[in-house]
Parts: structure tokens; sequence; C-alpha cells
């Protein structure tokens, strides 16, 4: 087994997207209706049915005792590593906060935009084929330093196994100062954040990875509450050169492989020598990959090649496949930086390897996929405020405009708008 090598146009530039299966979507709308009109008593029934784990609605909350507990569990490294993470994260995010603003003109208009933290965020950590606590910190974060006052989080009650919640998650959730938190996971755990239930109070916006089911549970509730994306599975996209080393390239294509079956890992390059070298080298990495069975299914699937005439073509095959990482190994990467256009974070040079920034750099990882970098940015404060237009316009300035207004009311047909107007232009005398 290779990777192919493959011209751009033998490969498809872009995924279709995954919205389920007909039975999937009816599932996941049978769960959050059920928990909406029943509340604790469907969430402690799915849980039972998909997380074999039986619980009371006193049992929901995570105790104070078993954060305490699994510090215990965890060896001092993590606990050292992922507190300078959260504070890398965490004064990368401040960079980003932005202030209200109020602009006074002579006539004495003041127009502006008010700058508010959302009230109460749900964030959903995952418990599948791997526990993220980097995740927690990612999601958690952006949303403490917008200020949002309330944050809770749930994720399913056996993460660890028949042990529970892994221990990880749970400090790397005390790290980053969750107060609130839930042993529940799912669709089931979406529609609670969306509707509340008896023990979980509802939410204005639900950000974090999950499984398909939670991704459509998701898009269903979106409208009622806020959400962060639709994630679909992680991709890597590589543009390098001769200089590049193929060891590199071919650990960072499997740093993203082994995340998932469909993950993608593509290789874009004008050198056939460094092409062959690479996909020797996955072969070589690969064999010794603990999760070898999901990276090999990844790389069969959705790993390739692209050899391309130039450096130029191959960062217009970049723009078009508007990758979630983009790893540029090249002679002098921030000579092709002002060229890309469309990709959702970008690590230059041979040093720069994807997990730098998925674990400890300070950007956020959850990062827009299947080809969305293209309109849409990774999770950052601004997810978590709300802004608020001003308007506070004065005497002076509604004579002078008055008129022009009631014109463009009336021409969209809306007389009641334009007399909103006349009225008071009238009292004035005009």
């Amino acid at each position: 087994m290779s990777m192919k090598l493959l011209k751009p146009e033998q490969f498809g530039l872009k995924r279709e997207v995954e919205y389920g299966s007909p039975e999937q979507n009816a599932a996941v709308q049978q769960i959050v209706a059920a928990v909406k009109a029943e509340g604790d008593a469907a969430l402690l029934r799915f849980t039972e049915q998909f997380d074999r784990v039986k619980l009371s609605s006193e049992q929901l909350r995570v105790t104070d005792e078993e954060i305490q507990a699994a510090y215990a569990q965890v060896d001092e490294a993590f606990l050292l590593a992922i507190r300078e993470a959260a504070d890398n994260i965490r004064r990368f995010h401040e960079k980003q906060l932005r202030n209200s603003w109020m602009d006074l003109a002579e006539d004495g208009t003041m127009l502006g935009q008010i700058m508010r933290p959302l009230k109460r965020v749900g964030v959903y950590v995952p418990g599948g084929k791997a526990a993220y606590p980097s995740s927690v910190l990612m999601n958690v974060i952006p949303a403490q330093v917008a200020g949002v006052p309330e944050i809770v989080m749930v994720t399913p009650p056996a993460t660890g196994g028949t042990e529970g919640i892994d221990p990880y998650i749970l400090v790397a959730a005390a790290e980053a100062g969750v107060k609130e938190l839930y042993r529940v996971g799912g669709a089931q755990a979406v529609a609670a954040l969306a509707y509340g239930t008896e023990s979980i109070a509802p939410v204005d916006k639900i950000c974090g990875p999950g499984n398909i089911y939670v991704a459509l549970a998701k898009r269903s509730v979106y409208g009622v509450v806020d959400i962060d994306s639709i994630a679909g599975p992680s991709e890597i996209v590589v543009l390098a050169d001769d200089s590049a080393d193929p060891a590199y390239i071919a650990a960072d294509l499997l740093s993203q492989a082994e995340h998932d079956e469909m993950a993608s890992a593509i290789l874009v390059t004008a050198s056939e020598k460094l092409a062959q070298a690479v996909i020797a080298e996955v072969d070589s990495q690969l064999a010794s990959l603990p999760r070898y069975e999901i990276a090999k299914a990844s790389i069969e699937q959705y790993g390739a090649v692209l050899l391309v005439a130039s450096l130029e073509e191959g960062i217009k095959v970049v723009n078009q496949l508007a990758p979630e990482h983009l790893e540029i190994m090249t002679v002098d990467p921030m000579s092709q930086l002002s060229y890309i256009e469309n990709a959702g974070a970008i690590f230059l040079g041979p040093y720069s390897s994807e997990p730098v920034g998925d674990y400890f750099a300070g950007p956020n990882h959850i990062i827009p996929t299947n080809g969305t970098a293209r309109f849409s940015s990774p999770v950052n404060v601004d997810d978590f405020l709300k802004k608020s237009s001003m308007i506070l316009y004065s005497k002076q300035a509604l004579l002078a405009n008055g008129h022009k207004i009631m014109t463009l009311a009336r021409h969209e047909g809306l007389e009641g708008h334009a007399r909103a107007i006349e009225v008071r232009l009238n009292k004035e005398g005009q």
C-alpha cells in the first residue's frame, strides 16, 4: 500500500460534504425531539442506551471531588505542559479582543458598536476514538477571554472506558476554569444544551467537535442556538519543494491520517524526486504507527501526492483545496505566504509541524474543514461576542436627512416608515 501519485486533474479537489444517511438524520431528529419534550428522562434513557451507563439526574453533574481525584491520576509532565499551553492560547486570543466604539459627528449624531459577550456557552468534548484534553482549552479559553460568564461542558460518561470520564479531560477542564461539567454525550447532550432539561440550563451557543450524530444534532438545533461549525474530518496539505525533508513531510501527513479513517493528507510538489521519497517514508513510518489501521485507511482513501508543473501551480491547487491545515516547506516559505488565499491555519518552515499548532503555540486548532476556509475562520474570540449597533441621531441630522430617508422608504412602498420621519419633520416645521 502506498500513497497515490496523481496529477491535480486526477484528484477530486473537493470532498463531498457529509450530511449523514437518512437513517442517521432520522435517529438524531428523534433524539432531539425526545430530549426537548421529556428533559432529563430522555437524557438518561439515551445515555443508558448508547453509552451503557445508567445514571440518575443527580449523577449527571461532575462533582468537585471527582475533579480533584482526577488530579491524582495525571502525571506531572502533563500538568506542566497543559498549563503552559493554556497560557500560550490565552495570550494569543487576548490579542483578538476588540472594544466597543462610538463616533461623535459634528452635527451631534453619535454612532457606534457595542460588544457584549454571550451569556452562556456550551462546550462539547468528544470521547470516541480518542480523548482530546487540548480541545477543552481551545473551546473554553476564547470564550473566557471574550468575557462569557457561564461556560458549561458536556462529555460522554465513559471517555475513559469503564472507569468513567478520562481524568485528563477533567483536569484540562479544571485548568481552563470550567465550573459546570456534565457526563452526557451524543446528540442527546447537544439537545440538552439547546433546549435545557431539569438538570442542564439552555445555552446561547454550542461549540466543539463530535461524531456524525453530534454534527447532525448541532445542525438540527442551529437557529435555536448558535453553533461554531459543522466540522468534518481533519485534513492537511503540505506544499513543498526539493529543500524539504521527506521524513518531516511523511510524519506530518500521518499526524492527520491517524485522526480518522476519513482524514485527508496531501502533498503538493513540483519535485517527482521528493514525491517518491515521501511515498516511501509514509510506508516506512506507517508500519510502526500505533493507530496503524486508522491511518492506513485514511491514506488509502483520501491520501495523495499531487505532482504539479511548478510551485506557482501548486499554490493554485492549494487555494482550490482551501485546506484546514497548510504546511509550506520551501526554501523561502514567507515568499509564498502572500499568495495563499484559502487556508485555515498556515505553518511555515520545517520546524512548524502541525502538532505545534494543535497543542501549544497558541492559535486555535478548531479550524474550518472541507474547503470552508474559503469563507470561514478558526474559532476565535469574536465567536463568543455579539455586536449591537448604536444610533443616537441628532435633531440637526434628522432635519438635514429626513427627506432623503422618506424618499428611500416610499421607493420601497413603506409609507409607514416615511411617515415615522414625516411626523417629526412636521413638528419641527420642515
